[in-house]
């Protein structure tokens, strides 16, 4: 475990002191460590919704079928055939 040198502080309510007191004692953990835990892990909570993204079922299982069976590009196609008429290009 990685040794605890950094310290935050931060400004409650007397309500929100005797809630997160109450808390802590129903834990079993000191304040300090039931504030750090319950904030580590909102933090995780955020970070983890920011990084991920979330569609409806049919939403998604349309893409893969449109991965896995793609239409012909005719855009592309023509870029293609344009590259390999340019001696400058090399298609491979």
């Amino acid at each position: 475990m990685a040794v605890k040198t950094d310290r935050m502080e931060a400004r409650v309510s007397p309500e929100e002191r005797q809630r997160i007191e109450q808390a802590s004692v129903v834990a079993g953990v000191s304040v300090s460590a039931f504030m750090v835990n319950a904030a580590v892990d909102r933090a995780d909570e955020i970070i983890s919704q920011a990084a991920t993204t979330t569609v409806p079922a049919d939403y998604f299982d349309a893409l893969l079928a449109a991965l896995d069976d793609a239409e012909p590009a005719a855009r592309l196609s023509s870029a293609v055939n344009k590259a390999a008429r340019n001696k400058r290009i090399r298609v491979r």
